[in-house]
């Protein structure tokens, strides 16, 4: 019997916790740089619910387990929105732990989907577990449309810059 994992919005009082967790995610899987000033530009509209929102696991005050970051914007081609996962991100502590965090942050995102009529579009950009990342999106999502490539750069190494 899978746990049911409490996810709920995120909200301003979350920005630290959440910025913290990204620049987690930049660690593990960026390939250049993290700027701290872009990723608040994506994720402060967010924590006000414009232009997207922010799925978190864990209670108000409580640690924050993993969140989904999905944005509304527009493919380059197109003046139609979309809804982008930007990144879903679980804290290493929480990986090992009951309940399929990645996998119910996934199903977060398909009803946001749905709930707003609008496609989902989603990445698997990493170096780091890469192939149970595409399982975990195949069983989730179906068939991937697609692939990234690298030249020249491989995630997870950047030269860091203090945050």
């Amino acid at each position: 019997m899978a746990v049911e994992l409490k996810i709920r919005i995120a909200v301003p009082d979350d920005v630290h916790e959440i910025m913290d967790l990204a620049l987690s995610a930049c660690d593990e899987n960026g390939f250049v740089d993290p700027n701290p000033n872009k990723l608040l530009a994506e994720i402060w509209p967010a924590l006000h619910r414009e232009h997207g929102l922010i799925g978190a696991i864990g209670e108000p005050e409580g640690p924050i387990e993993g969140v989904v970051l999905l944005r509304v914007g527009a493919m380059w081609y197109s003046d139609r929105p979309v809804l982008e996962e930007k990144a879903i991100f679980i804290h290493p502590d929480y990986r090992s732990a009951k309940g399929g965090r990645a996998r119910q942050l996934c199903e977060f995102s398909k009803k946001v989907a749905d709930s707003l009529g609008m496609p989902l579009i989603i990445g698997v950009l990493s170096n780091h577990r890469t192939e149970g990342k595409i399982r975990l999106y195949t069983r989730q999502f179906g068939p991937p449309s697609g692939a990234f490539f690298l030249y020249g750069a491989h995630t997870g190494q950047h030269s860091m810059t203090e945050h």
